[in-house]
């Protein structure tokens, strides 16, 4: 086979977990006997109208200023929001929060609804423009310390867990969390169960998120209506219902105020969470909770068996 890395360059995965096949894991067990431990996610974001230009990738579609991709982004903060938490109050949803945490200092009344409402907080970056492709480990140390003091000054929380905006991390990201003390992170994407992440110091758990049943894949992408997303969402929580009788497993819900908080989408919506929360044997529970359960459980029990699986490959 013709391999066109130098050797010393070659990496097979990228290195920030173990291969963990899904099947023979040891149980992981959820409070009261759960299936699956459910979580909301709803992006909550800020776009600038003009943001600085990126070394990788633009922001916007069409010449800046984009008033009308804004325009629609901006939707989400002064409709979409108050409709979802309005929803989300009539059904008992406690969210968990991927927040561009510039937000808060921009829509503060915002920043008031979610934190009196009990929502968690976690970084979703500052704006959701400004990417971290080309940054320095010290430059994204400053920005998580940045970002946990503006949580804390708006909310009186701490920072638990990140999402990178437009999940452009970087290699060192990970290592830089743990570092920071934060618990847990949803860039990889790789899972239905959390994971412990490789990282030099600390601890660091990769909690399962999604792309698949996110909005913006099922809705803004055009890929089906909104009775076809009630429809996938409920499909995912069945096939996870069955598979946590033997081992818990998770359910991210993500969505975003300015693709789901259009009326004609509400009802669909509405009748898909209410779907989940109406079985027994569902934890429905913030994204902290989940980490810091499989932490205090789990975390150290799988890591030392995988490493031990590796040694032997």
């Amino acid at each position: 086979m013709v391999w066109p890395v130098p050797e010393d360059e070659r990496r097979p995965d990228p290195e920030a977990y173990y291969f963990n096949p899904y099947r023979n894991r040891p149980p992981i067990d959820w409070p009261d006997g759960a299936r699956v431990a459910f979580w909301v996610a709803p992006n909550v974001e800020f776009y600038e109208l003009k943001p600085a230009r990126s070394v990788a990738r633009q922001s916007w579609f069409r010449p800046e200023p984009d008033v009308l991709h804004y325009g629609i982004r901006d939707y989400g903060n002064r409709v979409g929001f108050w409709r979802m938490a309005e929803m989300f109050d009539e059904l008992g949803v406690r969210a968990s929060v991927s927040l561009n945490a510039a937000l808060l200092d921009h829509f503060p009344a915002i920043g008031r609804a979610m934190a009196d409402r009990g929502w968690e907080l976690f970084s979703h970056g500052v704006y959701n423009t400004r990417y971290h492709y080309g940054m320095t480990p010290d430059q994204e140390r400053a920005l998580v310390r940045d970002v946990r003091e503006t949580i804390r000054r708006h909310s009186g929380q701490e920072l638990s867990g990140w999402l990178s905006p437009a999940l452009t991390n970087t290699p060192e990201t990970f290592h830089v969390l743990a570092e920071e003390g934060l618990i847990y992170t949803l860039d990889l994407l790789h899972d239905d169960q959390p994971q412990p992440v490789r990282v030099r110091t600390g601890s660091l758990v990769s909690l399962p998120y999604s792309l698949q049943v996110n909005d913006w894949t099922a809705l803004h992408t055009g890929a089906g209506t909104p009775r076809q997303y009630c429809r996938m969402i409920k499909d995912q929580f069945d096939q996870l219902y069955k598979e946590g009788e033997k081992s818990g497993t998770v359910m991210c819900l993500p969505l975003h105020p300015w693709m789901i908080g259009y009326p004609h989408r509400y009802q669909p919506l509405a009748e898909a969470i209410d779907y989940i929360l109406s079985h027994d044997k569902v934890w429905h529970a913030t994204a902290r909770e989940i980490a810091g359960h499989y932490r205090k459980h789990y975390h150290d029990r799988d890591l030392a068996r995988l490493k031990e699986m590796a040694d032997e490959r």
